[in-house]
């Protein structure tokens, strides 16, 4: 069952939608297939861990990344709906310190890759909402740190209708400036 795929503004994270089979009885889609997601993308990638959260309206979930044991995810929403960030924190590349935001729902299926070197947060919209990533190394907190969620440097665009509910380690993460970054 193909997928379809698409670059975003960062040409390495990639906009995929699964091709979803539906009648009067519901629906069915393959959320992740190996063998479809490398001929999509050009990547073969390994899976090593399943993440799953929960989160009410208004909760805001990062910019998180492992300066080692870097992190590729492959996120999607099964229930409610999140703006869903990625940063560029390759101080090579030519995009660094641009970001991009999908929405990602439990309607609309999308999912988002998000390569390693890259931050990655997201913004919960409805009520309540579950995210599902899968992730290319295992979570290694000893290596996790987190780029201000409001950095004016990177002006992430989000869709806030009042203060975003963090994490203490959110509230207190540092700009773009200030953080480590991939070489």
């Amino acid at each position: 069952m193909p997928i379809t795929v698409a670059p975003t503004a960062l040409p390495e994270v990639l906009r995929i939608d699964p091709t979803v089979f539906g009648d009067a009885r519901g629906f069915f889609f393959e959320s992740f297939n190996a063998r479809d997601f490398r001929a999509a993308t050009g990547l073969d990638v390994t899976f090593v861990q399943d993440n799953h959260s929960g989160s009410a309206r208004g909760v805001l979930r990062g910019l998180h990344y492992q300066i080692q044991q870097p992190q590729g995810k492959l996120v999607r929403v099964v229930q409610g709906e999140v703006f869903d960030v990625a940063v560029d924190l390759r101080r090579r590349s030519p995009t660094f310190g641009r970001w991009i935001g999908e929405i990602l729902s439990a309607e609309n299926r999308r999912q988002l890759w998000i390569p390693p070197g890259f931050a990655h947060g997201f913004l919960v919209l409805s009520e309540w909402a579950e995210c599902v990533y899968k992730s290319t190394d295992f979570y290694a907190p000893q290596h996790e740190r987190a780029l201000r969620w409001d950095d004016p440097t990177v002006d992430v665009a989000w869709p806030l209708t009042s203060a975003p509910m963090l994490a203490a380690r959110d509230a207190e993460a540092r700009p773009i400036d200030a953080v480590e970054c991939f070489d």
